[in-house]
């Protein structure tokens, strides 16, 4: 079942601001949608789809979120909450879809229940991690047209500083204190309508710097965000409802958005949400929580393993590493320690999650490797004028796919998006099993946690 049909497959955008500062259409990604998994119908609203699609009855009462601060909601009261929130955000705050919502907090069940609210309500997320000081925050709010914002209350004081965001509300932390956002929910129905989004309605701007010059703003609509819980998870992943979720990257961060919660909410299992994330506190928390599936980056795994405290990790039995090279060393110490490979992937904020990865196994006999196209995805190593080079020989990487690049009003898009195909600014060369070897990195996108993917040279 999906959202509620509608003979009209135009925007529900009243406020079209993000519609209008898409690139022209000759500029924007060819997307490959023609397998069945990645076929989905004109209206479609991700916040209902992820809480409430298909099979979601038999899962109401299955733990969804998780936190170290004794939090353990249900499918049933994360939905309870979120449609809180949305009551909050649309009869409170006076949001209409379109509108875009500043979101600023570590990662807790309540960033991800407001996540989910914002775009039920038809709402455009702009994540921002917890790091991020005013004069970066202002930039972003100004880029994005920001209309409301929803900040962790200990996260304030760099926010009020940007002078800007008339509608905003605070909301507790991890342990913090009860903020206004709490209070506006109490009264609220714990039930509501998504609104009747069309699937192309832009839902997510995620923010990424380039090697060089500003922050981009890649935008990704309802479609792109379920397009991605059936690529990577589906294909190399292959998590189930059984399995638990847990990592360290920011929700703000396409990488850590998927792993720890578009992908997990997905498929009905569960997933832990640390609002502090050293390699001490992950691994501790893996073996409290029971941990089944990891994402996190080379340099925890690799701090773990030189921690000779006696953890428990027998729980884990799939691990994900992305932003960085995973080294050889590393990939061998984590299979000796936990008895797991590790699954190796290139992401990007531009095409929403990873599109190119390697399960340990291949690894070990193909070093050097970054990995193969993701299925769903095709990737191609062309020269300077676009044109396919042979097995062996070093080319720009260029990607099609699900998902693609498409920036907010910014004249670089002609620049990583040429005849359709979205060009990831690194150059590599394949193998005839279509492997790919990094060779360097040249100006163009970054990696989803932010990091040039360069450092996959290994």
């Amino acid at each position: 079942m999906n959202t509620p049909s509608h003979a009209d497959h135009g925007s529900a955008h009243a406020d079209t601001f993000v519609r209008d500062h898409l690139p022209p259409v000759p500029l924007q990604p060819d997307l490959l949608l023609g397998m069945p998994s990645l076929r989905f119908p004109a209206r479609l609203n991700c916040g209902w789809e992820l809480l409430e699609g298909g099979g979601s009855l038999d899962r109401a009462q299955r733990t969804a979120v998780l936190s170290p601060h004794g939090v353990r909601w249900t499918y049933e009261q994360l939905t309870a909450v979120v449609a809180r929130v949305v009551h909050v955000l649309t009869e409170d705050m006076g949001l209409v879809p379109g509108n875009r919502v500043l979101l600023r907090g570590a990662n807790t069940p309540m960033l991800a229940a407001i996540w989910l609210a914002v775009v039920r309500a038809g709402g455009v997320v702009v994540a921002t991690a917890p790091t991020l000081r005013a004069e970066e925050l202002a930039w972003v709010i100004d880029k994005a047209r920001v209309s409301h914002a929803l900040c962790e209350s200990g996260l304030r004081s760099e926010l009020e500083s940007t002078g800007r965001v008339p509608r905003t509300m605070f909301f507790r932390g991890g342990a913090g204190a009860e903020g206004g956002l709490e209070r506006a929910m109490a009264d609220k129905p714990d039930w509501s309508l998504p609104v009747d989004t069309a699937a192309t309605d832009p839902c997510l701007i995620a923010f990424t710097s380039g090697t060089a010059g500003m922050p981009k703003a890649t935008v990704h609509s309802h479609r792109d965000v379920m397009a991605a819980c059936n690529s990577f998870p589906r294909h190399v992943l292959r998590a189930t409802g059984d399995d638990r979720f847990i990592g360290t990257p920011s929700l703000a961060d396409t990488y850590g958005l998927g792993g720890l919660l578009l992908f997990p909410l997905h498929i009905g299992a569960s997933t832990v949400l640390l609002d502090t994330s050293s390699p001490r506190q992950l691994a501790r928390a893996i073996g409290e929580f029971r941990a089944t599936v990891c994402f996190s980056g080379p340099a925890r795994y690799q701090a773990i393993c030189a921690d000779p405290t006696p953890y428990d990790l027998a729980s884990l039995r799939e691990c994900v590493s992305s932003g960085e090279a995973l080294p050889t060393e590393t990939r061998r110490r984590w299979k000796q320690r936990t008895g797991n490979s590790v699954i190796d992937g290139l992401s990007s904020a531009e095409l929403l999650h990873i599109f190119v990865a390697m399960r340990g196994e291949e690894a070990w006999s193909r070093p050097g490797a970054i990995g193969r196209a993701v299925p769903g995805y095709l990737t191609a190593i062309v020269d300077e004028t676009g044109r396919p080079l042979p097995y062996g020989q070093v080319g720009a990487l260029a990607v099609k796919g699900p998902t693609g690049c498409r920036y907010l009003d910014d004249e670089r898009q002609q620049d990583t998006v040429r005849n359709g195909w979205t060009f990831t600014g690194d150059a590599c060369w394949a193998d005839e099993y279509g492997f790919l070897y990094h060779h360097s990195r040249t100006d163009g996108p970054v990696s989803g946690s932010g990091l040039p993917h360069g450092s996959h040279a290994g």
